[in-house]
């Protein structure tokens, strides 16, 4: 079996990659080079290629993706909700789903969701090794890891998070931290090497990892195990240490003819966003940046999908190539399906703002027909438009309801005399009928 990247550096256009380049209206061959480079992956398991998926694409070249995670823990939910979870997330435009399933059944859930889903799948496979060994990460061996891998791989997932650029030498730069290490795999992985004082067996693992990936062409999503948990903690010297590992990896893993991303930080202030992802750049070569949020501020528990849509605007905007999703539920809960709503809601807004700020062709044409379409007063077509049709005409109908306000040239917030819009639309007329060309202003 070749993988993505093995094909496009022999020169060979894949059905998969024809594919892709219709859904990113692209020509095949920037596809084709993109993914040669490494710039671009195609997230497709041989295995889930059998089955529902869709292949896409996640790179600088296209359009920005999005990430939602779903997955029940030890607490609640089980198969059904996490399929609920899937079709609303899919419904909605996520264009690719992580399973971070922590609690029991996790082998029943993530196959009932990788037979179900259109989009790639996600995993951390440290969750479910964890669990197999009764919650003990110190009993762990790269044996543990590996079967771990190779069996979920044998399922369909299409890309795995491993924290495998997290080293011995690198834990003392988190000791001073407000919130120290806040990502699980990273914890589990600093707690290992702590209790047996050697080196991240991830790490001293990664060539044969790169073999079970490359035989299944599951692309690597390289985990940012330090990243900060908080804007004070954002830009420190530890997540910069683990940032040059993951690019020495993200070299290893594609001369093993793996495909790679890298994980990105979760906490990042505005004014330093484009500095990281800049950095993640040319550190990584290029290798698709795969941000969490960021989160641009921590006192907003409860809003954090509004507060982490701002901090993954920007971070589209210079350069993220895919933007996980946070909730409201974020350092709250375990999200459920509305929360999963108003997460892609959010992610899909700064998705596509990037997109325009990126000046990619095409980007801005539904704004533009929307835009047509309000000042029209063409509120069906507003509708259809929106990213959220029910929701927008649902606030509508709160005050107007009546299928006769669906043609007025008014809403409920100006009322008929206060419309700037059917004002202009008046202004208009009044020149038209006049056959004014140009209306200026007397000079003095």
């Amino acid at each position: 079996m070749t993988t993505q990247l093995l094909a496009a550096r022999a020169g060979e256009l894949t059905d998969e990659m024809q594919y892709v380049a219709q859904r990113e209206q692209l020509p095949a061959e920037t596809i084709l080079q993109e993914v040669a480079a490494g710039r671009m992956v195609i997230p497709a398991n041989v295995q889930h290629l059998k089955g529902a998926l869709e292949p896409m694409c996640i790179g600088i070249a296209a359009k920005c993706k999005i990430n939602a995670n779903i997955g029940n823990s030890a607490v609640t939910s089980n198969a059904g909700e996490e399929l609920e979870k899937l079709h609303t997330a899919v419904h909605y435009g996520a264009d690719t789903v992580m399973d971070l399933s922590t609690g029991k059944d996790i082998d029943g859930i993530r196959q009932k969701i990788i037979d179900k889903s259109p989009v790639p799948i996600g995993t951390v496979p440290i969750y479910q090794m964890l669990e197999e060994l009764g919650g003990n990460i110190e009993d762990m061996n790269a044996q543990h890891f590996l079967d771990m891998v190779e069996h979920q791989a044998k399922q369909g997932v299409d890309y795995m998070t491993v924290h495998c650029g997290v080293k011995l030498e690198h834990l003392h730069l988190s000791t001073e931290r407000v919130t120290g290490i806040v990502s699980r795999g990273g914890s589990l992985i600093a707690k290992w090497m702590m209790a047996h004082r050697k080196q991240n067996p991830l790490y001293e693992a990664f060539d044969d990892l790169c073999d079970i990936m490359r035989e299944y062409d599951v692309t690597w999503s390289l985990g940012d195990g330090l990243r900060p948990g908080s804007i004070a903690d954002a830009s420190d010297a530890a997540q910069f240490a683990e940032l040059d590992v993951l690019g020495e990896l993200t070299q290893r893993g594609q001369d093993n003819g793996t495909q790679v991303m890298v994980e990105g930080p979760g906490h990042i202030p505005m004014h330093q966003i484009q500095m990281n992802i800049e950095r993640q750049i040319e550190v990584c070569k290029g290798a698709p940046f795969y941000v969490l949020g960021p989160l641009v501020t921590d006192i907003a528990p409860g809003y954090d999908h509004i507060t982490s849509g701002i901090g993954a605007a920007m971070a589209g905007w210079h350069g993220a190539a895919m933007l996980c999703y946070v909730t409201p539920k974020e350092h709250l809960g375990l999200p459920n399906d509305e929360d999963v709503k108003q997460g892609v809601i959010a992610y899909k807004i700064a998705a596509h703002a990037a997109d325009v700020a990126r000046g990619r062709p095409g980007a801005q044409d539904r704004d533009d027909a929307l835009s047509k379409a309000r000042f029209e007063f063409d509120w069906k077509e507003q509708f259809r438009l929106s990213l959220d049709p029910e929701t927008a005409q649902r606030y509508h109908d709160e005050t107007l309801p009546q299928d006769t306000f669906k043609s007025a040239h008014f809403c409920s917030m100006c009322g008929p005399k206060y419309c700037s819009m059917k004002i202009t639309e008046d202004i208009r007329k009044m020149a038209e009928a006049d056959q004014l060309v140009e209306i200026t202003p007397s000079s003095k």
